[in-house]
């Protein structure tokens, strides 16, 4: 998944980010709202870290202008308020979650899972394609009683062809999902991340397929 980290503290924005990327995902800092509607204006996101006073602005202004666009990414807000009426505020404007600085790093996490879960219509972290169970809260992937341990850039690649299956990825598209703007990865990396999940996969009714000239799909038997 790639998300948005809007935050000044250059500290807790690092740890954040330090973070979420151990568990596999993409993060883009933005400092400030302008660079925040900078990166928007080029790349998709899964989902959207905010802070509130930030140097350029409030954050609820930046929330209210990404709604006012019909964005349904989902944003969670992070600040300092703890104020109940702050809270409503933001839900109301059209925040998906709250969390009151200081962050619990595994809180954190789990709030992105359900988040995630919730706008994609799932309950639950488990996820079952024909014979293949993928479990993202804990990143391993079963094909009948063989369990593996996905490491972080398989676990969110398989995430993101699992989440769409039969739909074709190019490989330009899984690059930008998986890679964030400070990372030089060619997509030939993304070959090989294919290469090891069909090893996972094999024996089991799930495939990933190239689509010659277009990229891969995901399909079950």
């Amino acid at each position: 998944m790639r998300f948005l980290l809007i935050e000044d503290n250059k500290q807790l924005a690092s740890a954040v980010v330090d973070r979420l990327m151990l568990d596999g995902h993409v993060v883009d800092h933005a400092p400030d709202i302008q660079t925040a509607h900078d990166f928007r204006s080029t790349t998709v996101y899964d989902l959207i870290l905010l802070d509130i006073m930030l140097p350029d602005g409030d954050g609820r202004s930046f929330l209210a202008a990404c709604r006012n666009q019909d964005s349904r990414t989902p944003v969670i807000v992070l600040t300092a308020r703890s104020e109940v009426a702050d809270r409503v505020g933001m839900l109301d404007l059209g925040a998906d979650d709250y969390m009151v600085k200081p962050i619990d790093f595994s809180e954190l996490e789990a709030r992105c899972r359900a988040v995630l879960r919730r706008r994609g219509g799932e309950a639950r972290n488990l996820l079952t394609l024909g014979d293949v169970q993928f479990d993202s809260k804990s990143g391993t992937l079963s094909v009948g009683a063989h369990t593996v341990q996905l490491r972080a850039r398989e676990l969110r690649l398989f995430e993101v062809l699992a989440n769409a299956p039969d739909k074709v990825f190019a490989k330009a598209s899984l690059v930008d999902q998986l890679v964030s703007y400070d990372e030089d990865v060619s997509e030939n990396a993304i070959e090989v991340y294919v290469g090891r999940l069909r090893r996972h996969l094999h024996g089991s009714g799930v495939k990933i397929t190239t689509i010659r000239g277009l990229g891969y799909k995901l399909e079950v038997a």
